[in-house]
């Protein structure tokens, strides 16, 4: 039969048994609807089991009424050639209008509710992060005030370190916000990783503001020390500081606690994996806030005691070092978070077995699980089935009697390629059924899993 096949002219007549959707017949061969109630209908079972059937029309009745309808090939060109230019016209105008809308917004501002992007900074991180702003604004108040008073330059660091952190907070509930918005054709995605991008950002304003701004102050009073006025005021601003930055560090400790408890992991596991940036490093920056208070305190109460300004200078150096090293961390282990790493070994395992100990599957190969931030994992595989067993469970589903007398009355070779194509076109519907219950136990037994990509072999 194959070599009969392999010297068969492949014209109307082979392809007669062709099925095409009416959407692509319309499109294709400029229809209308109308047209298509005129040809034969046939109906085809749905790869989904909850899906109802679905019509199709042969391939050879739509290329006849196409020619009716249009009279020549030539004239069907020329319609598909117009249509194709005003499609092209159609999207150039969308954008356009878009852009305009957007232009418009931005001038007039946007009226649109967000109600569940401001939800989000009632509870878990967003609550975080409205807290820390809030003290860290207050704080940085109340430390300038200490600096223009005494000229202390640990105390021109903490409250250059106050308003880093500040800006950098506020830089964190914007990407918060951002990453509520729903996925569009643009990032089919979504935008969770904007909060990874928000901290990123974070740690490198960390790093320039408050780092660099307290080396150079510290290195001016090395170079240029000057006397410090009486450091009362400043000692009562940073214990308050110390009183705040430290309610804000608890409130950062819980969500962490809570988050990582629900998770599964350790409190350190769940901070150097990143699982929740914005939560990350409103823990760091008040961690380092905290320390600094400790570093400033301690070099201020030197200099009083010796009277040598060169311990405050000192403090102002500590200040900056430890914000460079949070930054550091903040830069790290959000890069790694963006450039899409792996899930950990033992989330993948229990993912490939899941497959394997799946009868459809014969074998798995090049899985990759990555984790796309925020409890959230694509998985992609590439798997082998076993045709056996699609085939048999499409057996299962076909009265066995009839289908003998089917295969009983095939005489010629083009009644055997019209049985071949019909149950051919079903088992490949079969196994289009399998990988998406393969897909769906994948997500149902591993809510992380958000987007599954599984290669037939």
């Amino acid at each position: 039969v194959k070599a009969v096949l392999k010297k068969r002219e492949y014209g109307p007549k082979y392809t007669q048994n062709n099925f095409i959707t009416g959407v692509r017949a319309m499109n294709e061969f400029c229809l209308k609807s109308s047209d298509l109630d005129q040809l034969r209908k046939i109906k085809r079972r749905s790869p989904h089991d909850d899906t109802e059937t679905f019509t199709v029309y042969l391939r050879s009745d739509v290329e006849a009424k196409s020619l009716e309808v249009w009279g020549s090939p030539e004239a069907l060109a020329r319609e598909r050639k117009r249509r194709k230019e005003a499609e092209i016209k159609y999207r150039e105008n969308l954008f356009r209008n878009q852009r305009l809308l957007k232009e418009y917004r931005e001038f007039f501002g946007n009226t649109k509710p967000r109600s569940s992007a401001a939800a989000m900074f009632f509870k878990g991180p967003g609550k975080v992060v409205m807290v820390a702003i809030c003290i860290n604004g207050l704080n940085f108040f109340f430390k300038l005030l200490a600096w223009v008073y005494t000229g202390s330059a640990s105390m021109f660091s903490e409250a250059i370190h106050s308003l880093a952190d500040t800006c950098n907070q506020a830089l964190l509930a914007l990407g918060i916000s951002q990453s509520a918005r729903t996925p569009d054709p643009s990032h089919p995605y979504g935008f969770t990783n904007m909060r990874y991008i928000a901290s990123l950002i974070s740690g490198v304003g960390i790093f320039m503001m408050g780092a660099g701004l307290s080396w150079y102050h510290g290195v001016i009073g090395l170079l240029h020390p000057h006397p410090i006025e009486s450091l009362l005021w400043a000692y009562c601003i940073l214990a308050g500081s110390l009183v705040s930055e430290g309610a804000t560090l608890l409130v950062a400790i819980n969500e962490i606690r809570r988050s990582a408890r629900a998770k599964g992991l350790s409190f350190y596991q769940y901070v150097v994996q990143s699982r929740d940036p914005s939560t990350n490093v409103v823990l760091l920056e008040d961690a380092a806030a905290v320390l600094s208070v400790a570093v400033a305190a301690t070099c201020m109460g030197l200099t009083s005691l010796t009277g040598n300004p060169y311990y405050d200078s000192v403090g102002s150096l500590g200040v900056g070092t430890l914000l460079g090293t949070v930054s550091a961390f903040l830069i790290y282990t959000n890069t790694e978070a963006l450039l899409g790493r792996s899930i950990q070994p033992e989330q993948l395992q229990r993912l490939t077995e899941l497959l394997e100990s799946d009868p459809v599957v014969r074998a798995i190969h090049d899985v990759k699980a990555t984790d796309m931030g925020m409890s959230k994992v694509r998985f992609k595989a590439e798997v082998d089935f076993d045709g056996r067993v699609v085939t048999r469970s499409y057996l299962e589903k076909q009265d066995i009697e009839q289908l003998l007398q089917e295969i009983q009355q095939v005489k010629t070779l083009e009644e055997l390629e019209a049985f071949m194509l019909k149950h051919g076109e079903n088992i490949i519907d079969t196994l289009g059924a399998e990988v998406d219950r393969l897909e769906k136990d994948l997500k149902q037994r591993n809510p992380d899993v958000r987007h599954v990509d599984l290669e037939i072999l």
